[in-house]
């Protein structure tokens, strides 16, 4: 299982109403994780619209609530919850979500930190681990899986249950890699733009 930031950002421009509630629940199929914990969920985060944050706000009440954040009254599992943000950045009001641990009081103020850090950074501040998440999240069902899923003979031990996503590879057509394995100018095709 890789290891990830304590925050990352898993989708690459403004999610719509429908793409926020696939991520809501991108995670419920990750392998070795236990779902009812929330850590697979916690430290993600991605922005919406200003549309989705108030939908989102008057459709339960919050948890929590202060200037510029709120958090949901539903846990998605174990302490972790969604927060929302509305954030100034150069100049322009923006929106957010997150899931954070609310075990950690602190959870949803180093999430604000985080977000502002990497929105405030160069122009393309995305890591590769946090662009391959959005290519993940942005790939259709049928063009993404998991190593060794149908025939397990077909992959080393060591790649089975790792992500794998359909590329096309010129004159080769179509071909199954593993995410982690897309070269940097597959990454830079594949990643959603805004």
């Amino acid at each position: 299982m890789p290891t990830h930031p304590p925050f990352r950002k898993v989708f690459n421009g403004i999610a719509t109403r429908e793409q926020m509630f696939r991520l809501f629940n991108r995670q419920h199929d990750v392998p070795g994780t236990d779902p009812l914990s929330g850590a697979p969920y916690a430290g993600e985060w991605f922005e919406i619209s200003s549309v989705e944050y108030h939908f989102m706000l008057g459709l339960l009440p919050p948890l929590f609530q202060r200037t510029g954040m709120f958090g949901l009254s539903e846990y998605k599992a174990g302490y972790v919850t969604s927060v929302f943000f509305a954030i100034r950045v150069r100049g322009r009001e923006r929106w957010f979500h997150g899931f954070c641990d609310l075990s950690d009081k602190h959870s949803p103020d180093a999430m604000r930190a985080a977000i502002i850090a990497h929105e405030t950074g160069a122009a393309d501040s995305m890591t590769r681990e946090e662009k391959l998440e959005a290519i993940w999240n942005a790939t259709h069902a049928d063009c993404k899986g998991r190593a060794g899923e149908i025939d397990p003979e077909a992959w080393p031990q060591q790649h089975r249950g790792k992500r794998t996503i359909m590329v096309n590879a010129g004159g080769e057509g179509a071909v199954l890699k593993l995410l982690e394995d897309l070269s940097d100018d597959e990454v830079d095709r594949l990643l959603p733009t805004r």
